[in-house]
């Protein structure tokens, strides 16, 4: 019997964590196992694949029982394969998980008649109870057999049944999936200390079951050792918000400060405003790049935090955020979302800047997905939202925003990743805003003038986004700037030059920089200087003048 689940991922370097543990609890619960010759695999592709490989791969492997892992990224491409697959598989059943297919599985067995069942919700203990009954019925269940099965919607005959959603599950029972590290090999770790979230916010999935797990700390220390041991570079933790039990994350973080191997980097989504003392003095302490975290602001407006049911003390988060900062030695990401309730413009403008000021590593604007069995979907007439009717359901208006203002916000998100997210230009762009009368101000005019000029859409150098910008400065209107209009054009080319050199190893010297400013002589004189006394070099000690001059760029 030959059982296969299909993840198709969204980038190579991304695996499917949840069909492995599928597959391993399934293998670890069922007896039938060696007595049926139960063959449970796993195929991962990616949405980039062309659909008749997937298509052909899944042919190849002939399975008894066919099962795909369902999310936002990959249902399209999903639904195409598994309506293709039927036609040549035929005695294959075939069958879904995942949450988007969990919320609405009447509506998909509908829609997909090649499907004969959905499995809903948490699918570890409903997957084992799904094969042990394919296995005792000879692949071929009954429906009696199945209307036992609890968390599953499935065909009847010429009815839909709706069997009880199942209740969570200890997550100590679910076994690591790690054992083997080559079919991960050159992905991302994914790993679960903790399931549920204890926040109700209206937009988000992870807290419609209301219940929030742990699994045992010894336990995660022991599988944490694992990907110590095998120096595996990033391990992310896909906990909701994982320092929302205190005593859990210190344990965490300490194992994790007290065992490091120098090189796996741990990525942690946390709430800031959550931190306490004892956490952020072990951060500091912590070796620059062992952890990384993801902070989910999404808004500063306390009405719309009230209305999502999000609870957040944005004071607190903005100090703990800067104290870190000040540490330099971890990576901070902030998200925000545009779209969510009581957010107009003027509202959302506040946000970004309240966060951008926090001068965070990466600064995230994302777009509310308007998900299936969420509050927000719910009420989604209430708050005259209108989405996309495919995924991932992004939202084109609200009662407070146009969708003029989310195509301008696009282009303003480009431009965020571009210019600020890269790190290429950090001397220049706290100059720039100063001209602006704040910085979403700067970004969207920057934004505005790459539409003006047909610059979107392009495919521009690294180096060409330097000279963008400063055509950009020199296009700025002289009254928005002063009198001082050519020393600013001066000091921006400067900045933009120093940028430059920190982030490239040039060859030749950039058109925007204009003429080399430092005469021959002076250079050699500096250098011959610098081999003797390593004033402004002390960690090239045993290089001669040539070989100083080849390894560093020297500029006024």
């Amino acid at each position: 019997m030959h059982v296969l689940l299909v993840a198709i991922n969204a980038k190579y370097i991304h695996s499917n964590p949840a069909v492995y543990s599928l597959k391993a609890y399934a293998e670890a619960r069922l007896a039938c196992k060696a007595s049926s010759g139960l063959n449970i695999s796993v195929a991962e592709y990616t949405i980039n694949q062309l659909p008749d490989d997937i298509l052909g791969d899944i042919y190849r492997r002939q399975p008894d029982l066919l099962c795909f892992s369902c999310y936002i990224w990959n249902i399209t491409q999903t639904e195409t394969i598994l309506r293709e697959a039927k036609k040549i598989l035929p005695d294959t059943q075939i069958w879904l998980g995942g949450p988007e297919v969990s919320y609405d599985a009447e509506d998909v067995l509908q829609r997909l008649p090649e499907v004969k069942g959905v499995m809903k919700g948490e699918g570890e203990e409903t997957f084992a109870e799904l094969v042990q009954c394919v296995c005792s019925s000879s692949g071929k269940p009954t429906d009696d057999r199945l209307e036992v099965i609890r968390g599953i919607s499935f065909r009847k005959d010429t009815i839909i049944a709706s069997n009880p959603w199942r209740e969570i599950m200890d997550l100590n029972k679910v076994p690591f999936i790690y054992e083997g590290f080559d079919v991960f090999d050159n992905k991302i770790i994914y790993y679960e200390s903790s399931r549920g979230c204890p926040f109700n916010c209206s937009y988000c999935l992870s807290s419609v079951d209301k219940k929030l797990r742990f699994r045992d700390p010894e336990t995660v220390k022991q599988e944490l050792a694992c990907f110590l041991g095998q120096m595996i570079p990033q391990v992310k933790f896909v906990d909701r918000t994982f320092n929302c039990d205190h005593r859990h994350a210190m344990e965490i973080w300490s194992y994790i400060a007290a065992h490091d191997n120098g090189v796996t980097n741990f990525h942690f989504e946390i709430s800031a405003d959550l931190l306490r003392e004892e956490e952020i003095v072990l951060f500091e302490s912590m070796r620059p790049g062992l952890i990384q975290l993801e902070i989910g602001v999404q808004s500063t407006n306390p009405r719309t935090l009230s209305e999502i049911h999000r609870t957040m003390d944005f004071e607190k988060l903005s100090e703990n955020v800067h104290r870190i900062k000040a540490f330099g030695n971890i990576h901070q990401h902030l998200d925000l979302i545009a779209g969510l309730p009581y957010e107009d413009l003027e509202s959302f403008r506040k946000s970004f800047n309240d966060v951008y000021a926090l001068q965070p590593d990466q600064l995230q604007l994302g777009f509310l997905k308007v998900l299936k069995g969420s509050f927000m979907a719910e009420h989604s007439a209430a708050y005259g939202l209108k989405f996309k009717d495919v995924p991932p359901y992004e939202v084109l208006k609200t009662r407070w925003l146009s969708f003029s203002f989310f195509l301008e916000l696009k282009d303003v998100e480009e431009m965020v990743e571009v210019y600020y997210n890269s790190a290429q230009f950090a001397n220049t762009l706290p100059k720039l805003q100063e001209y602006f009368s704040d910085a979403y101000a700067m970004y969207d005019e920057l934004a505005r003038y790459y539409r003006r000029k047909g610059l979107f859409g392009l495919k521009h150098t690294r180096a060409a986004r330097y000279e963008i910008l400063l055509e950009f400065v020199k296009e700025m209107a002289v009254d928005s700037i002063g009198e001082e209009f050519s020393e600013v054009i001066r000091e921006i080319r400067e900045r933009l030059t120093f940028d430059y050199y920190l982030r490239e190893n040039a060859k030749s010297r950039p058109a925007f920089a204009g003429e080399y400013g430092l005469p021959k002589e002076y250079v050699r004189s500096f250098y011959e200087q610098e081999a003797g006394e390593l004033q402004y070099l002390p960690n090239y000690k045993g290089y001669d003048k040539n070989q100083l001059r080849k390894m560093t760029h020297l500029e006024y």
